[in-house]
């Protein structure tokens, strides 16, 4: 099913994992995941990851105010260090407006 996430704003962060504290990092991973959707302009989220250990994770807020409110709130700032400390060899964020979009099901 096809989300329209038309006017959102699109919060686009690709990783690669160090693979150390793999259980560490599902927790962290898992307590985010609950904590972004009870923020103030939540809209989504979509994520994977390869066996090579990189992801792609996107999440989805009402507007750039939210999408800094969320990157700025202190658990989440304070498990963004341990990640660089800990979870990642690298990263990156990109931050786009949403413009139009379209999905495709097969029948």
């Amino acid at each position: 099913m096809h989300v329209d996430r038309t006017g959102q704003t699109a919060v686009i962060f690709t990783s690669f994992r160090s693979g150390a504290d793999a259980d560490g990092y599902e927790s962290a991973a898992a307590a985010m995941d609950a904590l972004a959707m009870v923020q103030p302009g939540y809209r989504g989220v979509e994520s994977t990851r390869g066996a090579d250990g990189m992801g792609i994770t996107i999440s989805y807020w009402s507007d750039d105010t939210a999408a800094i409110a969320w990157r700025d709130h202190p658990d989440h700032s304070a498990i963004r260090e341990r990640g660089r400390a800990i979870w990642y060899d690298r990263y990156s964020v990109t931050v786009a407006h949403v413009t139009r979009g379209y999905g495709w099901t097969r029948p």
